[in-house]
Parts: C-alpha cells; structure tokens; sequence
C-alpha cells in the first residue's frame, strides 16, 4: 500500500472496546424489553379509552334516535288531544243541531241547515263519529245509562232510546252516549 491509501490510525478515543460493547449490549437490550411492555400497555389503554368513546358515542346516537321517537309520538297525542278539547267544545251545539233536525226545524237549503252540515263535515274531517242507536248491545264502557227498563222481550242489556249520542274520535271516546236500556226480565 501507498502512503496515500494507508489506513488512518485508530486512536484510543476512536477505538470501541469489544468488552464494553458486549457489556453495554444487554443493558440497551434489557431497556428496550421493559420499555416494550409499557408501550403495549399504553397502546392498550388508548385503544380501551378509543373503544370507551366509541360505545358513549353509540348511547348518545341510540338515546337521541330514542328522543326524537318519544317526541314524534307526543307530538301526535298533543295534536290529538287539542283537537279531541276543541271538538268537544263544540259538541253541545251539535246536539242542539241534532235535535232540531229531528223536530224538523231545519229544513234543507235553509242557511242553519248548511252551517249544521258544515259543521258536522268538519267534525268528520277529523275522525269524529257519533255512536249509540237504537237496539244496540248496551256497553257501560261507552254508554251511560239514565233509565233502566226490564223488558222480558230482550235476552241482554240493549239500548231502549238514546238521549244524547256518544262522539269519538278514532278510538278516543270524548262523551259516552246517555242512553236508556232495556234489561232482561228476571
């Protein structure tokens, strides 16, 4: 070899000790084996904290879905129940129409003849129905009875004469219809 090309010398600085890199080894070894465990247990509890958020995440989504149903569905019962009160506001005024048909006092093409037809149309228009006639099972659940007759005629309870007729709306019974009856003979 030239001079040029000759190696330069190791100096005791430079020079790395074989020993104390086998010695110094296992220690950096033995570091990184215990930093190992914490790492994993520190990613552990971050993906236990990510799963934590996620299922909060999902009860608030569910609870919310929850809310908004609830608050649908109220929504429908108060409308129902508004127009059931101002429906039965109204429900003594129909009855005078009512009679008064009856006794032929309203005549047809008459201007009270169309405001009680309008006002009857109206009250269908939001599922109104009148109900109790004449010969009908008798129901305490939406008939009220006044008068009670025994009749030996009759084999059940059944309606001898409506006083006033009942009125619902849909399923929701705003006035039971005031009936008499007439009961078996005994």
């Amino acid at each position: 070899m030239s001079e040029d090309q000759k190696l330069p010398e190791e100096t005791p600085e430079d020079s790395v000790d074989l020993d104390q890199v086998e010695e110094t080894s296992p220690d950096l070894e033995s570091t990184e084996e215990e930093g190992q465990p914490e790492a994993d247990e520190a990613e552990k509890d971050s993906v236990d904290r990510e799963l934590e958020i996620f299922q909060d995440l999902q009860r608030l989504q569910a609870d919310f879905v929850n809310y908004r149903n609830r608050v649908e569905r109220d929504r429908g019962a108060e409308r129902q129940s508004a127009i059931s009160e101002a429906i039965r506001a109204f429900l003594p005024a129909l009855d005078d129409l009512t009679r008064a048909e009856s006794h032929g006092d309203l005549q047809e093409g008459t201007p009270m003849a169309a405001v009680a037809q309008k006002l009857k149309a109206a009250g269908e228009k939001f599922g109104l129905t009148v109900f109790g006639a004449k010969g009908d099972a008798f129901d305490p659940e939406i008939h009220d009875a006044l008068v009670q007759n025994p009749n030996p005629e009759v084999k059940a309870a059944e309606v001898a004469d409506v006083i006033e007729p009942g009125y619902k709306i849909q399923d929701r019974l705003l006035r039971p219809a005031k009936v008499a009856v007439f009961l078996p003979a005994e």
